[in-house]
Parts: C-alpha cells; structure tokens; sequence
C-alpha cells in the first residue's frame, strides 16, 4: 500500500523523537535512581565509619566505646528513613541490635562479608537498603556490623517516577505526532503546488515555466531542474516536429514528380523515346527518395545510442583506401596531403568513420563544383591526430554556418539558389563525432571555400 510522503515523514519525525523522548526519559530515571541510591548509600557508609572503631567484640563479648551512640534516638525509634544496626558473629548469629529492629533482624550474606558495597533488599513487607562490614580485634575476625536503612520511600518514589514516565510518554508522543504531522503538510504544501502546477504542462504549453518559490532552496534547485527539463523536451520536441516536416516535405516533392510523370503517361500514348524521357525521370525520383530514406535511417541509428565498438585504426592507409575508392566512384580527382612519415594510430570505429568522410567528400564535391580542387589532409602535432576535408569552393556564409549540422539544412549558394540534397550528410557527420568523442569543426568563408576538420 502506498503511503504519502507526509505521512512517512511525519512517522519518521515521530518515531525520532519518541526514540529522543525514551532516551531523556531514561536519563532521568537513571539520575534520580543513581542520586537516591548515593545518598542513602553515603549515609549507610557514615554510619559504619561512625561506628566500626567504637564496636569490638572481645571474647564472644561487645562491647562500645561510647555506650551512649548505641542508645541514641534514631537507633531506638522507627522514624523517617531510620537507621538500623544489628551485630553478629562470624556465624551471623545474631549478638545485639538496635531497639528500632525490635524483633526483627537484619539478613547476613556471608559471601558480602569484604565487599564494602551497599544492596537493596525486601525483609518483610519492606524494602531495605543494606551494608555490612567485618569487626576486628587485634587482627583476628570477631563479627560484622550491619547497617540498614529504609528503603520504602525511595522505592515508592521510584515507582511513581515510573509511572509518570509511561503516562506521560505516549501523550507526549501523540502530542509530537500532531505537531509533526502540521510541519509535513506545512513542509510537502510546495511541492504539492509544484505538482499542480506540473501537472498543468501539457504538449500544447511546453513554453510555460513554474514560479520558484524563491524561499526554500531545495524547492528552488527541483523547480529548476523541472523547467530545465521542460526547456530540453520543448527543443527536443519542435526538433522532432521540424525533422518530421522537412522529412515529409523531402519525401513529397518525388513522390509528386513521380505521380506527375506517371500521370502523364497514361494520358495518350507517346512514342517509345518519351516514354524512356518519362521513365528516367521517374526513376530519377525513386533515387532521390532511396537517398533520402537511407540517410533518414542512418542518422535513426546513429541518434538511437545503440553503443559502436571501438578500436584501433591506421589513420594513414585508411584515409588512402578512401582517396582510392571514393575518386573511383565519383571519377574526381582528390589531392591528399600527408604530414606522417609513419602510420599513426587512432582509437575508433571504422565503418562510421568511412560514413563521416564519405558525408564531408560528398558536401565538398556538391559546393566545390567540377573544377575547384579538393583536398583530403592527414597530419599530427604536439597536441592531436586530425584529418582535413578542404574545398575551394562557394563556402558558407557566416549566417548559415551555425545551422549546418542541423537536419534537413542546406545552406544557399553564392547564388541564393539551394544545392539538391536532403540536407542530412552534415547531420549524420555531427552525431557520429559525437558518439566517437571525435572533435569537429568547420572553418569557412564565403567564395573561397570550407575546411571540416577532426581531431583526436
């Protein structure tokens, strides 16, 4: 069953301060228990010391140095906590006590001859606090003096005590319990306003932000980390619905030029040359749309953040391989520029690294045009391990340079006509440097060209 969040802090504040509470009530008790018990336990040791060098035994006789202590009131009477003494033999037979005992006696434990302490005990009806010590006569045992007092009232203070400390202890609790219970609607209020008002966000009001209640600093750092949250899932959002827009818009303009040329044919017959004119045209459609699919799946995989493996590659006879194979196919001349005399290695994933250079030798070949020169750089310096893709062709102007790695993006040429293309290569590049911790950047100027660089 789930339980709210004030009810288990109030719980968990109460059960503290019930633990507090237990542990104070404790300490009082183990004082006034301590403290009671030292007292009487301090007068039991003043009266033995009063009377142990007053007492001797000589011959089975005793006999007082000062008969008159022995017959003083507080040993003649049971008044408020008196004073009982008895004398015994090595036996523990009783040889004399104080009237107050009258025909009581005082208990003898024998194995408490030496021990000097004091110990309570029930004689009767009562509860008596007792010590007894060894007399001597001329080095030789003759007896031992017990001493007692009462100990009734302190053990009914003690019971009282007790009992207060148990009544007062659950109403205290309860007590606690209700005040607690205030403080953690008074403290949770913030945060159930800060759920209403999240609950309030929807997809069409992502733009709208909660107020921080400015005075509570935790509460401040979660409404912020809320509105950051909304601020990324509002730009993941409208990202989501520009590359759905742009994809539709790629994939309807063929679909267009491919219903349109389909219509046409079959509005009359034409010769065997239109219709081969009709079907190139349509078939040319079908590519575009084949490209466009293919890089929208390429940059689906790279954004899904399955994990690439990583591994070691010659970057020398790498950027050769794709020099070779990549003039083959495209049949244009690339220069490459080398400034190792030796193979250097790189940590890195092969297939996506030939995407990324295939996607920059693409762009380059699309703005450089036929006849300006491209280049493909290796080189290493104190710093890093990079690699160039140079063009001198229409480069990029400083207004469209932010946007190029955006999806669907293509920037104008120097004659404000944009080049074909979805616009995906440049996006596709940018996600795979970043799943391969390759740093990319991007010099250029308009009419004098554009230099990709990586670097490890």
């Amino acid at each position: 069953m789930n339980v709210s969040y004030k009810k288990q802090l109030s719980r968990r504040l109460t059960l503290l301060v019930a633990g507090i509470f237990l542990l104070v009530f404790g300490v009082i008790y183990g004082v006034v228990y301590v403290t009671v018990v030292s007292s009487i336990d301090r007068e039991l040791r003043l009266e033995t010391d009063e009377h142990k060098d007053q007492i001797f035994i000589v011959n089975g006789e005793i006999r007082f140095l000062h008969k008159n202590e022995w017959s003083e009131m507080e040993h003649s009477q049971i008044q408020l906590n008196p004073i009982f003494i008895e004398i015994v033999d090595p036996e523990g037979k009783s040889m004399d006590r104080s009237p107050n005992l009258r025909d009581n006696h005082l208990e003898f434990f024998p194995d408490r001859a030496n021990s000097g302490q004091a110990w309570t005990l029930k004689a009767g009806s009562r509860y008596l606090r007792q010590m007894q010590i060894p007399l001597r006569n001329a080095g030789k045992m003759e007896g031992f003096l017990l001493v007692a007092q009462s100990f009734d009232d302190a053990q009914a203070l003690f019971t009282k005590l007790r009992w207060i400390l148990l009544i007062l202890f659950p109403i205290v609790l309860m007590i606690v319990y209700w005040m607690m219970r205030d403080q953690a609607n008074r403290t949770v209020r913030p945060i159930q306003q800060l759920i209403r008002k999240a609950n309030q966000v929807t997809q069409s009001n992502l733009s709208e932000r909660i107020q921080s209640p400015g005075n509570q600093e935790e509460i401040t750092q979660l409404t912020h980390a809320i509105n950051d949250l909304l601020g990324r899932l509002e730009k993941a959002i409208k990202r989501e619905q520009q590359f759905t827009s742009d994809a539709s818009h790629e994939l309807r303009t063929p679909l267009s030029v491919l219903r349109g040329t389909l219509e046409v044919m079959i509005r009359k017959p034409r010769t065997p040359e239109e219709y081969e004119q009709k079907i190139e045209l349509a078939l040319q459609s079908i590519d575009r749309m084949t490209g466009t699919i293919e890089q929208l799946l390429a940059l689906a995989r790279v954004e899904s953040g399955q994990s690439i493996v990583l591994e070691e590659l010659d970057l020398l006879s790498f950027s050769e391989e794709v020099i070779s194979r990549k003039s083959v196919a495209t049949r244009k001349k690339i220069e490459f520029v080398s400034q190792l005399g030796h193979p250097v290695f790189v940590l890195t994933n092969e297939k996506s690294l030939q995407i990324i250079l295939d996607n920059l030798l693409d762009n380059a070949f699309k703005y450089a045009g036929d006849t300006a020169p491209l280049f493909l750089e290796v080189g290493k310096n104190d710093k890093e391990v990079y690699l160039k893709v140079s063009d001198h062709g229409v480069g990029i102007s400083s207004e469209d340079l932010p946007y190029i790695f955006d999806p669907f993006f293509r920037a104008k040429s120097s004659h404000g006509s944009k080049k074909t293309g979805a616009g995906l290569g440049l996006a596709i590049v940018k996600k795979l440097c970043d799943e391969l911790k390759i740093r990319l950047s991007v010099e250029s100027q308009a009419g004098k060209g554009t230099t990709f660089k990586l670097s490890w």
